[in-house]
C-alpha cells in the first residue's frame, strides 16, 4: 500500500466505486483472489469502516467502501451488474485461484457460442464477477 490519502493515480476510463460489508477485507481478499493490488486504504474508523479503499487489478483501478448508514447510505446488496475481467489468456487458473480463495462457482469457463471462454462467480461479498478470454 503506497498511499492513505486518496491521491493513487486512477487508471482505466470508467472505475467501479463498490460499497460492501468490509472494504478492507474485499480488499485483502482481491488480491488472493484476482492478484489485485492494494494502492490506497483510508484508516477505518471506530467500528471498522473504511470510506475508501483503492486497488488495481488486471490493469484497472477499482474502489471500495464500507456503507455509512448515518450519512444516508446504508448498506445495499450487491444485485445487478457483474464486474468482468477481460483476460488474455489463463482464464481457468484465474477461475481456479478464485475459487481456493473463498468464491462461489456460478457459471464455470466454457466455450459460448459467441467464440470466447466465458465463466462467472460470486465473492464473499456478494459481487458478482465475469470472466471473458476472447479466443486467438
Amino acid at each position: 500500500m503506497t498511499d492513505t490519502n486518496g491521491n493513487a493515480t486512477v487508471k482505466g476510463g470508467v472505475v467501479p466505486y463498490l460499497q460492501v460489508d468490509g472494504a478492507v477485507k474485499a480488499a485483502e481478499f482481491y488480491t488472493k483472489a484476482f492478484g489485485a493490488e492494494i494502492e490506497a486504504i483510508h484508516p477505518p474508523d471506530d467500528k471498522g469502516r473504511t470510506m475508501h479503499a483503492h486497488i488495481y487489478l488486471n490493469g484497472s483501478s477499482i474502489m471500495l467502501s464500507d456503507a455509512f448508514p448515518e450519512h444516508g447510505h446504508p448498506h445495499q446488496p450487491a444485485a445487478g451488474y457483474n464486474l468482468t475481467l477481460i483476460l488474455g489468456e489463463g482464464i481457468d487458473e484465474w477461475y481456479r485461484q478464485a475459487i481456493d480463495a473463498g468464491c462461489t462457482a456460478v457459471m464455470p469457463p466454457q466455450d459460448m457460442f459467441w467464440g470466447d471462454r466465458y465463466g462467472q462467480l460470486r465473492d464473499p461479498f456478494g459481487v458478482l464477477w465475469a470472466m471473458n478470454q476472447p479466443k486467438t
